[in-house]
């Protein structure tokens, strides 16, 4: 039904923007996979296993206008910082070339794609679908 998906991301864009201007609730309530208190709430698929090759265009840090800033390893965990606070934790889940879901609550939401980010061609912009900001790709 559509409108589940529609509340859903006007959902998860009141929340980032509210992070994003500092309204946000406590960073402890971030996605944490591995603790034993974050597994994958049954309507999320397990996390699929993730090769380098197929995250290496995220790989690296993003940087927000908003002093905020996307971080990605090559194994394709990632963390979404702002203020030394983490707004979100998890895995970058490969969706299509240059296109990135991300995990939420220890799980694979398969058709959030709202909740992950794009990579431009050149490999030098992102933008974060949740909120529809560009982050520049920070020189290594």
């Amino acid at each position: 039904m559509r409108t589940r998906s529609t509340l859903s991301l006007a959902g998860v864009a009141v929340a980032a923007a509210l992070v994003l201007t500092g309204c946000g609730g406590d960073d402890k309530k971030a996605d944490t996979p591995g603790k034993a208190d974050s597994a994958a709430p049954a309507n999320l698929a397990p996390l699929p296993k993730v090769a380098p090759a197929e995250v290496k265009p995220l790989v690296g840090r993003w940087v927000g206008t908003r002093q905020d800033y996307f971080l990605f390893k090559p194994d394709g965990k990632g963390v979404w910082m702002k203020d030394k606070n983490t707004l979100w934790s998890g895995q970058a889940i490969p969706e299509s070339k240059g296109k990135f879901r991300f995990s939420w609550q220890g799980g694979d939401p398969k058709n959030a794609s709202y909740w992950g980010a794009e990579v431009s061609a050149d490999g030098k912009k992102m933008t974060f679908a949740g909120t529809n900001q560009i982050y520049t790709k920070a020189k290594a």
